[in-house]
């Protein structure tokens, strides 16, 4: 007998005792859970094929919000702004379909660092096919707790091509996207939008049962419409409209928050948070000021520490190598066309500055803070040469924000 035969008949216990390997028992499962080995497979096969029950909710009431900001909401910064309360984080706007291209510093906008507790990602496209399929590659390729639709975006290349804020005003593609992405996602879904797309014609408060119906999570509004910019301020009586409008969907509100009084009035609206956006680029220890309820005197060598953290942050992200040390130079000073814009708190006549004033000339208390309050690059520039040795010869920065970038 071949040696394989030998074994199946010792196995049913059939052929020469000589040869039988010794008795084997069977676990004494109970009768009602017995199966055959067709069945046991049929049914891990059919559960396998059925979708996992998707998350809906999204629990964050009450939590400080990071928002998604371009270029300076970079993984080093959010690395700053956890350290010293933020609650959420959300990383930069990635575009779909650059995403669905497979563009490597695309997907570098979706890596998580393992401090962010509470991560999500921000998507934009103007149609469902692709916002749909890249939701679907997102489900399957990264770990995230919700996925966010950017319907804020304000400039020309996105709007004009019927993304960000454009969808406000086109109903029907948004519906189809949000329905999309809720049949492919494990998530919750969430979206930013703005108060509508002209100054004076308000689209939020009509759209905001909508997107509830069609089942996005949590929303957060901007206070402001795309033409509006930020030439005046939010307009947090509205949010406090549309929260109502929104119920019993959570609204977050955003918009002008530069001090743990600005966040207070804030939630007395009834919005279920905030989220923090240029107050965090000015002073990324605001979290730590609402969380505590005070006021923080930072002095120019804190300041200065937290520059270094951020540094040894983008080095270990983007590289050590020369590449990677200009590469955190440009965030760095992308960063500090912003932080230039702080007044220490030492040197206010009256609580809190407002981040709508603009500060004026001034000598600190000491060369490093006034240094720091130069709105003039080559000594954002010098600041960069501190940390990271000299620039390389013809070095030249703009901002991204050339707003911030006078002298």
């Amino acid at each position: 007998m071949a040696e394989g035969a030998a074994e199946e008949a010792a196995a049913d216990g059939s052929g020469d005792s000589a040869t039988r390997t010794p008795d084997r028992g069977v676990a004494p499962i109970k009768p009602q859970y017995l199966t055959t080995k067709e069945q046991f497979h049929e049914f891990l096969e059919a559960r396998g094929r059925e979708k996992v029950p998707r998350e809906t909710e999204l629990d964050i009431g009450g939590k400080l919000y990071l928002a998604p900001l371009t270029t300076c909401g970079n993984l080093p910064f959010r690395r700053i702004c956890k350290r010293f309360g933020a609650d959420v984080t959300c990383g930069e706007m990635a575009v779909c379909t650059n995403l669905l291209q497979g563009q490597t510093s695309e997907w570098a906008l979706l890596k998580r660092h393992h401090s962010e507790d509470l991560f999500g990602v921000q998507l934009e496209g103007a149609f469902p096919d692709t916002m749909t399929r890249c939701a679907e590659l997102l489900n399957r390729t990264i770990e995230v707790d919700f996925v966010d639709i950017n319907v804020g975006c304000p400039i020309d290349l996105v709007y004009k091509k019927g993304g960000g804020c454009a969808l406000m005003s086109r109903s029907t593609k948004c519906r189809q996207i949000v329905l999309g992405m809720n049949q492919v996602l494990d998530v919750p879904l969430t979206m930013k939008i703005r108060t509508g797309v002209q100054e004076r014609t308000n689209l939020a408060h009509r759209l905001l049962p909508e997107l509830r119906d069609w089942g996005v999570s949590l929303v957060t509004l901007h206070g402001r419409s795309r033409e509006q910019r930020y030439t005046k301020l939010a307009d947090w009586q509205y949010i406090e409209q549309c929260v109502k409008a929104a119920s019993p969907m959570p609204l977050f509100g955003n918009g002008d928050i530069l001090s743990y009084e600005d966040a207070n009035r804030a939630m007395q609206t009834g919005v279920a948070g905030v989220m923090i956006a240029r107050g965090a680029l000015l002073k990324p220890w605001l979290f730590t000021e609402i969380k505590e309820q005070r006021h923080w005197d930072i002095s120019s060598s804190e300041r200065l520490d937290i520059l270094r953290d951020f540094t040894h942050y983008g080095l270990e992200h983007w590289g050590s190598d020369t590449q990677g040390v200009e590469k955190t130079r440009r965030f760095l000073l992308e960063w500090l066309s912003f932080l230039c814009r702080y007044v220490p708190v030492g040197l206010l006549e009256r609580l809190p500055q407002k981040i709508n004033e603009r500060p004026p000339y001034y000598l600190g208390r000491d060369y490093l803070e006034t240094l720091m309050a130069s709105q003039n690059s080559a000594d954002w520039i010098h600041i960069s040469e501190m940390l990271l040795g000299p620039v390389p010869p013809n070095f030249v920065f703009l901002p991204k924000h050339k707003a911030n970038s006078y002298k």
